[in-house]
């Protein structure tokens, strides 16, 4: 058990090198191009990516009361607003410094938390055409993390549906059979939209 949290702790750092290097590569225009997060630019997603980071438990606890409990309209803002008070380069290097963060979403520990990194990662890279491929051992770690309660959490309407993913084995669901590479699965069952070039089986 301690190997497997040590190889997801390994991954979660890997990822966040990995995602820091693509966003140093970016242009201005990219960094201000939408991404699958709806309403958020590639320097929301990337402000949000690093919040856990940079806010501590009381400061964030302060945030969701001003938002009235609300977690989505707190983190909305508080994306909003570091993304705009911040460079890209000091974006970038949030996430890269923080590689062995011990940051976790509330509930999910350290598979949610790589989750959390991978699917902002493909919100930027796919949306941007850029062709990024995240690691199969990675994906693995993630896929497992899609059951009923991620699906509501992310709004990902799938009822009656399989997805089955064509580049490596693993399904979830049944009903109208949906194939396409784990990756792109991953972004449908955390309630994206995947580009129209991508729609079309």
């Amino acid at each position: 058990m301690e190997t497997a949290a040590v190889d997801v702790r390994a991954a979660i750092a890997a990822e966040r090198r990995e995602l820091a290097d693509v966003l140093d590569g970016l242009t201005d225009h990219q960094w201000d191009a939408p991404t699958l997060c709806s309403g958020w630019r590639v320097r929301e997603v990337a402000a949000h990516m690093s919040m856990g980071f940079r806010y501590s438990v009381g400061r964030t606890a302060l945030e969701l009361a001003r938002a009235g409990g609300n977690l989505h309209r707190m983190t909305d803002r508080i994306a909003r607003r570091d993304a705009a008070a911040l460079t890209p380069r000091e974006l970038a290097t949030a996430l890269r410094d923080n590689a062995h963060h011990p940051w976790r979403p509330p509930v999910g520990g350290l598979a949610a938390a790589l989750g959390h990194d991978v699917i902002h990662g493909l919100d930027i890279t796919v949306a941007l055409g850029l062709g990024r491929q995240v690691p199969e051992d990675r994906l693995r770690i993630v896929l497992g993390t899609v059951k009923p309660s991620t699906l509501r959490f992310f709004k990902a309407n799938l009822g009656d549906v399989e997805l089955r993913a064509t580049d490596l084995e693993w399904s979830y669901g049944t009903g109208t059979q949906v194939a396409r590479p784990a990756q792109e699965l991953l972004l449908l069952a955390y309630g994206r939209k995947l580009p129209a070039a991508r729609v079309e089986d």
